[in-house]
């Protein structure tokens, strides 16, 4: 079971801030791709990965990262100095 987290205007598309999700996924891109499979919402969420940041259990990662004994995998866009 993994936490899966979303913030900003993936937290809007998708509809929730948080869910618990089973997977079998091993890396985050094949998560998102389960993802992207539930619903349009998530598909919508999903369909520009150049404009999101993925953290594994809060430290910033990469789509192609192993998923193997992480416990919270979070979504965001990318943030803006100002």
């Amino acid at each position: 079971m993994i936490n899966v987290v979303y913030f900003a205007w993936v937290r809007e598309r998708i509809g929730v801030p948080q869910e618990d999700i089973e997977t079998s996924a091993e890396t985050v891109m094949e998560l998102v791709a389960e993802l992207k499979s539930r619903e349009e919402r998530y598909d919508l969420a999903f369909s520009d990965l150049e404009s999101l940041r993925v953290a594994l259990d809060q430290e910033l990662s990469d789509f192609d990262a192993p998923l193997a004994g992480v416990r919270e995998v979070a979504f965001f866009p990318p943030m803006t100095g100002g």
